[in-house]
């Protein structure tokens, strides 16, 4: 298992991917909007993506990453917003690869941390996470305001 950057040369198979991953939190399937969304994204360098390569050349996963800041630190931060693994692929190590890249990315960026949100049903990751040193929040809600247009 390999770790690159997600770049628009790979937008077909980073498309396919994220397609799927909207698709597992009940979106329809809609390829078209998945490409434009992950086009736009890279083509503003409003995201960074880092791909899964498996041994045989073919992209199974992947995770995005938006920068953000913390006021109370004055200090960068990076929200790990997206992962997903192909299920064909799951338990390779593709979702450990992509952590731990993700990490070594905030790392080098000079971060002070990643974070991330996961719905409570999603159990199997998060067990990932906490394997991997995640540390799931208590002290604090997270509240959502939906903007109607």
């Amino acid at each position: 298992m390999r770790i690159e950057v997600g770049t628009l040369k790979r937008l077909e198979a980073i498309s396919r991917l994220f397609d799927a991953y909207r698709v597992f939190y009940g979106q329809a399937s809609d390829v078209s909007r998945a490409r434009d969304f992950i086009r736009e994204r890279l083509a503003a360098g409003e995201s960074h993506i880092l791909v899964a390569i498996d041994g045989d050349d073919a992209m199974v996963g992947f995770t995005q990453l938006y920068p953000c800041f913390s006021s109370v630190s004055t200090a960068p931060i990076w929200i790990l917003n997206d992962l997903f693994v192909d299920p064909q692929a799951r338990r390779s190590g593709a979702g450990r690869a992509l952590l731990t890249a993700a990490h070594d990315h905030a790392l080098a960026s000079g971060a002070i941390r990643l974070e991330l949100a996961t719905a409570k049903t999603n159990l199997t990751a998060q067990g990932l996470y906490e394997s991997q040193g995640w540390i799931k929040e208590q002290e604090f809600f997270r509240y959502q305001l939906p903007v109607r247009r």
